[in-house]
């Protein structure tokens, strides 16, 4: 049973230094590391199977997108391979405060969970005219075997995986 804990013990510890070093473990060349909320926005990208020319056509975007106000940089291009339009989105500099994103990311209030239901939104909208929900409700009962099941998919929709 100890090696157990000691095992997780060397295991989580791995974990915090791969996180403190960057994603692929190498780091960034700098030091101290930069703290993971003090990172410069990054672009979002969806690709829709449309073209660039009727998205946006008549200038406006999809209600998901215009939705999200000045706070986003919203760019539309032709995606590679003419396979379909690209409409990436990104916070403008400034519109994040760092020290409360971790507070505001466990009560999904989160701006890069807002964009990401944006997209994924605007995706629907421009390639089927709707947007697609689980059913509502549930067809079956709550119980505490299918809560966790239940917690995921409510939350999948701002974390954009399940």
């Amino acid at each position: 049973m100890r090696w157990l804990i000691g095992a997780t013990a060397v295991a989580a510890g791995g974990l915090v230094i791969r996180r403190l070093r960057g994603r692929s473990g190498r780091g960034d060349g700098q030091w101290p590391p930069r703290l993971p909320g003090r990172r410069r926005p990054r672009w979002h990208v969806a690709t829709v199977n449309r073209p660039a020319e009727t998205i946006g056509a008549d200038g406006r975007l999809p209600e998901p997108l215009t939705g999200l106000g000045d706070a986003v940089e919203i760019q539309v291009r032709p995606a590679a391979g003419n396979r379909g339009t690209e409409i990436a989105v990104r916070l403008r500099d400034g519109a994040r405060l760092p020290a409360s994103a971790a507070v505001r990311r466990a009560v999904g209030r989160d701006p890069d969970q807002a964009i990401r239901a944006a997209l994924r939104e605007a995706k629907q909208l421009l390639e089927t005219s709707e947007v697609l929900h689980p059913d509502a409700p549930p067809t079956t009962e709550s119980t505490p075997l299918n809560q966790p099941l239940q917690a995921v998919t409510r939350d999948g929709n701002r974390e954009g995986r399940l």
